[in-house]
């Protein structure tokens, strides 16, 4: 009886890292399985990094020149179709709470928290009216709590790193995450 309650409490504490989007350091890239379909219904996408500068172009509805040099789009562009690893933090593979603190940390050289939860308890949350680009973007998916944050871009565009299509933009009238987004948030003092 032991040993079946054991497994038990095992399978449940591996099931509550499986659905939450974290990534504890920036470092260490555990092993986890990736999250079924059930979790994340996200439509495929069919674009590719070669592709991807020109989709991304005309999704931001801006200019070469103007990717090359705004810090936020050239890092997007850098990260574009990389895919979600949980736990991830590398070009090999990235979940989205890491990929928000990477871009923090390279485009407004400011360290946030480590997981999405963390980071919308420490966030002003502010009215998606009153977003602007750079701020947060939350969204409760699995469940009552926060599980899955972006980074607000213009035309409530969205970059995030989706567990089914990797770094993306993604719009906020879209059907999924018009049901999931929870509120918007920005950096405390900024």
């Amino acid at each position: 009886m032991k040993k079946c309650s054991a497994l038990l409490c095992f399978a449940l504490m591996g099931l509550g890292l499986l659905f939450s989007c974290k990534s504890k350091q920036k470092t260490v890239e555990p092993v986890a399985k990736h999250p079924s379909k059930k979790t994340d219904p996200l439509p495929k996408t069919t674009k590719t990094k070669s592709a991807g500068e020109q989709d991304l172009k005309s999704i931001l509805g801006v200019s070469s020149k103007e990717m090359r040099s705004n810090k936020l789009y050239a890092f997007i562009d850098e990260w574009y179709a990389v895919p979600y690893k949980y736990g991830g933090c590398k070009k090999t593979g990235v979940d989205c709470s890491c990929f928000v603190n990477l871009l923090y940390e390279s485009v407004y050289h400011q360290k946030i928290s480590t997981t999405a939860a963390e980071i919308f308890k420490t966030s002003d949350k502010i009215e998606l009216e009153q977003a602007k680009e750079g701020d947060f973007v939350f969204f409760k998916i699995n469940g009552n709590s926060i599980s899955h944050i972006g980074v607000l871009l213009k035309n409530k565009n969205f970059v995030h790193a989706s567990t089914s299509k990797g770094v993306i933009v993604s719009n906020l009238n879209e059907a999924y995450y018009k049901k999931y987004f929870y509120c918007a948030g920005r950096m405390k003092n900024t």
